[in-house]
């Protein structure tokens, strides 16, 4: 007998065919039901290209673009911690403000990071 998850079993191309419909459906939920996730689709539709144009190199657009992208990840699994977080309770607990306000500071760094590694690229 296993711990593993009644859910698991799919293997091989199934699994990964299953996992993409998952991640458009997260895409899509997140897109949904937090604002703060379609601010930051929109700064990446106006950055991406923009990373296309200023860019000196394929290293630089690279690296504008991931820290764009970055944005977007980090968001998602911001979002997901509170959600998890308010699925086990909607009652004001310290552990669940912290997580909470830890998941907000990792988006915090990753929209500085964004500026910083622009300058850096188009600056030199």
């Amino acid at each position: 007998m296993t711990d593993e998850s009644p859910f698991k079993g799919k293997t091989g191309w199934q699994r990964v065919w299953n996992a993409f419909h998952y991640s458009l459906a997260g895409l899509r939920a997140a897109y949904l039901a937090e604002d703060a996730f379609r601010q930051e689709v929109l700064l990446a539709v106006l950055l991406v290209p923009l990373a296309f144009f200023l860019a000196p190199d394929g290293v630089g657009r690279a690296l504008m673009i991931a820290s764009v992208l970055l944005v977007l990840i980090v968001e998602l699994l911001n979002s997901a911690i509170e959600a998890t977080v308010d699925r086990i309770s909607l009652d004001s607990h310290p552990l669940a403000k912290r997580a909470k306000d830890i998941g907000s500071a990792a988006v915090l760094l990753a929209l500085l990071n964004v500026p910083l590694v622009w300058a850096c690229v188009l600056i030199g």
